[in-house]
């Protein structure tokens, strides 16, 4: 553009040489203007004009319209400005253990303009592609750009890759490519406790940018402020000293303090693990919450994936089916879908019909509106008639007589079908809006799946008797997880329904509270008489009925299981099994939500569900230090604490160890150390095994299966072989309840006095 500004004043002034001239001889031959010549003049000074305002116009497109665009073109010639990246907050648990970290990492970038030889191009080449194991093609094209003074190869390596690359400089220093490629800070964004909670945190992208989770929901505020070097750049793009640099400093992004506790975050996903292996099920997930405030205390979809490896598919059963598929774009679609899979938090974003579980709305709903009370009775004969068609108790042999507290633990589908109906259509709705199903939680999370009337439930106009009958006891409408646990908690929280949310601080760099979540109540849905009355009927519910592999002595569990099926084109007798509940009954502290997704084995909620709730319940309860409080009959198969027996002589050793079994190795006089260690739990009458000497050889026995036992079989099965057993799960409920796990494998070599805990159930098929 400034060549053609001098293009126009030379020749303006190569015009005005021969307007002149040319003046100057027809002056000279003619003293007196001819009328040719004062048009020739004319048309000169026309000329001349047009030229001034064409020279004019590009002086004011060049310095006024497109002024600013030419310098920071200037600017960019002259000047070098690298981004120096920020880190991202950090994530921690409740107890301030971090989840999530940025750490120093490296960028890779090259100057295109600078490569001179065919040489440098191949070293450039080769290099990125075997120490980063990048696409070829793509590196080509950016070695390539000659006019480019700029272009990232790679970002976020760590320091061995850093190393590696400077290495392979160090030995091509003689091509001069040690000019072309810079190494830059930067952040990498890690996951120290890898696949902990990986569906609620979520994961970033390679500009560090959250995808998923957290990661993604609180994106703007954990991303820092970037920093940036600008430097003078020489004529041969090369920078200038640093007196012709300026830096301004990054600055960290806010931190997130979750409600997440680590320990009982693991109990959680350690059961739902083995609930996986357990029952065969496609998925298994499960919620803990904070009952009083609706803090989440746990949540977890399994199988996960690790956060560190989020682009690799975790599930080896997936991958294999993967890489069976012939079609290539088949093969990478399948495995696209497989990822976005993996990284669901399927408790915020599937839905389910919840089955019996929702009897407990109708029982509240019916209770608060005075259409029952704890003395009503109903006589179940196995069947009801709806509108044309008769609808079947999953007890054919019909229940009989009873009440709510009858009718709830055995999950009557006709009771609830006859509190639906007096309900009404509009009450029932009223009280299912009021319960919070026709609106998302608000929970702090990205992608919470939201109802739509007509879809995932009925609305009042098209509720018929039958939509009300099947509605009644849980069936042909959807909810979600975290709809269930919130509704669930709120009977017992005296009828309060709060907002569920995972983060409880947000801290600046230098840990201040920026903003801290204070518990929200949406509403009052039920009053706190009705919600009393509830958990008294979900604690039987616990104690003999559906649930009650559900139950944890010493404890007061209230709860409800449901089985529903699957719909949809593609749902072919597949089914959910569902317990939803909380603990102490008598005291509410802690909300349990387990769901298992199509399960092949105990594939019914008081089956299969409860018993993962049940050991879910006895480990937090127990690490929240809640003191169990025993009946009497719970009191005589309890667990008691293994006596202080070091330093004891060999002949009072049996009398101090009274009521136990004491195994006495070694030739000593007195005893130096002892199995189970002292104040260790273990059953009344079980094995002690001391030693007197310092290198005696520690006793063995093989453990026997304790599975498929009664209790007393079990307890007489381990202290022959010279284990104990700890008590877990329900053994005083209806049916036979036999032993279904052990902690230490059928055939294990342990050390005899080892405590085993070996966990009992009911061996009915339980229906709901």
């Amino acid at each position: 553009m400034m060549e053609s500004q001098d293009k126009i004043s030379c020749a303006l002034v190569v015009l005005f040489k021969k307007l002149i001239f040319q003046k100057g001889c027809d002056y000279k031959m003619n003293r007196k203007p001819t009328k040719a010549m004062k048009t020739r003049s004319l048309r000169a000074f026309l000329i001349f004009c047009v030229a001034l305002l064409v020279m004019i116009g590009n002086l004011f497109w060049i310095q006024i319209i497109k002024g600013e665009e030419f310098r920071l073109k200037a600017e960019r010639n002259q000047l070098s400005d690298t981004v120096i990246a920020a880190n991202r907050g950090t994530i921690y648990d409740s107890n301030m253990k971090v989840i999530a970290q940025s750490a120093s990492a490296w960028l890779v970038y090259i100057n295109p303009s600078k490569v001179e030889t065919d040489e440098q191009k191949k070293l450039l080449i080769d290099g990125f592609v075997k120490i980063f194991e990048l696409d070829e093609e793509t590196v080509t094209k950016k070695v390539n750009r000659k006019e480019s003074g700029y272009e990232k190869i790679i970002g976020q390596i760590d320091n061995k890759k850093k190393e590696e690359l400077q290495q392979y400089i160090k030995d091509n220093k003689d091509s001069k490519i040690g000019s072309i490629i810079g190494i830059d800070p930067d952040t990498k964004r890690y996951y120290p406790l890898g696949t902990f909670a990986s569906t609620i945190i979520g994961f970033t992208g390679s500009e560090d940018i959250g995808r998923s989770g957290l990661e993604l929901k609180y994106n703007d505020t954990l991303t820092g402020e970037s920093g940036r070097i600008i430097t003078a750049k020489n004529a041969r793009n090369g920078k200038m000293p640093n007196d012709y640099e300026t830096i301004y400093d990054a600055q960290q992004g806010y931190s997130l303090v979750l409600t997440i506790d680590e320990v009982i975050q693991y109990y959680l996903e350690q059961q739902l693990v083995q609930a996986v292996s357990e029952t065969q099920a496609k998925y298994a997930y499960g919620i803990v919450m904070d009952v009083k405030t609706g803090a989440i205390l746990g949540m977890s979809t399994m199988p996960d994936y690790d956060l560190n490896s989020p682009y690799k598919v975790s599930s080896n059963s997936v991958l294999e089916q993967i890489k069976e598929i012939e079609d290539e774009k088949e093969r990478q679609q399948a495995e696209t879908n497989a990822l976005y899979s993996q990284w669901r938090n399927r408790t915020i974003t599937d839905t389910y019909e919840p089955g019996s579980v929702f009897k407990l709305f109708v029982g509240a709903a019916a209770l608060e509106e005075g259409i029952m009370t704890v003395d009503t009775t109903y006589n179940c004969s196995g069947t009801i008639r709806v509108a044309n068609y008769n609808q079947n108790c999953f007890n054919h042999k019909a229940h009989g007589t009873q009440t709510v507290f009858e009718a709830m633990p055995n999950s009557c589908n006709t009771f609830f079908i006859t509190m639906g109906q007096k309900l009404g259509k509009e009450t029932f709705s009223k009280y299912f809006q009021a319960f919070g199903f026709t609106e998302t939680t608000g929970i702090d999370l990205p992608s919470e799946a939201k109802p739509v009337a007509g879809k995932t439930y009925y609305d009042v106009p098209n509720m018929g008797i039958a939509e009300l009958s099947s509605a009644s006891f849980g069936q042909t409408f959807q909810v979600t997880p975290i709809q269930m646990i919130t509704a669930v908690a709120s009977l017992g929280n005296g009828g309060k329904l709060m907002r569920p949310y995972v983060v409880s601080k947000v801290l600046d760099e230098e840990g201040n509270i920026i903003s801290e979540t204070e518990p929200f109540v949406k509403r009052q849905v039920i009053s706190e008489k009705t919600a009393d009355i509830m958990k008294d009927v979900m604690e039987q519910v616990c104690v003999w009925g559906t649930a009650k592999n559900a139950y944890v002595a010493g404890y007061h569990i209230a709860g409800k299981t449901g089985t529903s099926e699957k719909i949809g084109a593609n749902a072919k007798d597949e089914n959910v099994a569902s317990f939803a509940g909380f603990a102490p009954a008598n005291n509410p502290q802690i909300a349990v939500f387990i769901a298992l997704d199509e399960p092949q084995y105990y594939a019914t909620g008081g089956s299969g569900a409860a018993p993962v709730a049940g050991r879910i319940f006895e480990n937090i309860l127990a690490y929240l230090n809640i003191d169990p409080e025993y009946t009497d009959e719970e009191f005589a198969q309890a667990t008691v604490t293994a006596p202080n027996l070091i330093g004891e002589s060999t002949d009072t050793v049996k009398s101090k160890a009274t009521g136990f079994t004491v195994k006495i190795v070694g030739d000593g006089e007195t005893v130096i150390s002892q199995m189970p260690a002292s104040s260790q739990s273990m059953p009344k009458g079980g094995v002690i095994v001391v030693y007197t000497e310092e290198n005696a050889e520690k006793q063995t026995a093989t453990v026997p299966e304790l599975t498929g036992l009664t209790l007393t079989e079990a307890n007489r099965t381990a202290i022959n072989a010279g284990f104990n057993i700890k008590v877990a799960g329900n053994t005083q409920g209806s049916g036979k309840m036999l032993s279904y796990k052990q902690s230490v494998p059928t055939g294990t070599v342990a050390e005899t006095g080892y405590v085993i805990t070996v966990y009992f159930r009911s061996d009915e098929v339980i229906s709901d």
